[in-house]
């Protein structure tokens, strides 16, 4: 079985959301959970790989996936840089020629290739500003990807844990950007 981790880009990462999540990964490995999934670029993707990685300690039949955006067509060389961490990491099709859509894209079939679902949802996360452009003079607000994909995580009926509680768990960006 499998499992992946989608969650914001900046989170604050407390003990006590490390111990949520120690116990859920605890739990996905009891119910038969040996494939685990990972994006990249965000706060949330770094603390699931530290906390899966430390119970592999423990459970050496865990796999660590890593999902990437990136160099579809690597060669061998290149793919043993790109697997350094993880048991294996692939670039699933369609991703690399996706753009400013690789992580959706990407996302979505770390989804399609998952029977649960663990995210870090907060719902009044605003990401930072974006320019269209390099040259662009003005800005607009970005959709969080994560409530993109937790909408299609619930769309395909997988099995979703979301860690966010509000309880302290207030990601870096909402106090900057107040609530949407």
């Amino acid at each position: 079985m499998t499992c992946c981790f989608i969650g914001h880009r900046k989170i604050n990462q407390t003990d006590e959301l490390k111990g949520r999540l120690r116990s859920a990964v605890c739990g996905l490995i009891e119910q038969g959970v040996t494939t685990f999934l990972f994006g990249d670029h965000s706060d949330f993707d770094a603390l699931c790989y530290e906390v899966v990685t430390e119970l592999k300690g423990e459970h050496p039949k865990i796999q660590r996936i890593h999902f990437r955006t990136d160099y579809p067509d690597a060669d061998d060389y290149t793919q043993q840089l790109l697997v350094s961490g993880y048991e294996d990491c692939t670039c699933p099709e369609g991703v690399a020629a996706a753009g400013k859509a690789a992580y959706i894209v990407r996302n979505q079939a770390m989804i399609q290739a998952s029977d649960f679902c663990v995210f870090y949802y907060n719902g009044d996360y605003c990401p930072e500003r974006r320019k269209e452009s390099k040259h662009a003079l003005t800005s607009y607000q970005p959709k969080s990807g994560t409530k993109r994909a937790l909408d299609y995580a619930r769309a395909r009926n997988k099995v979703v844990v979301n860690l966010y509680t509000g309880n302290g768990d207030q990601c870096c960006d909402c106090k900057s950007h107040g609530s949407r």
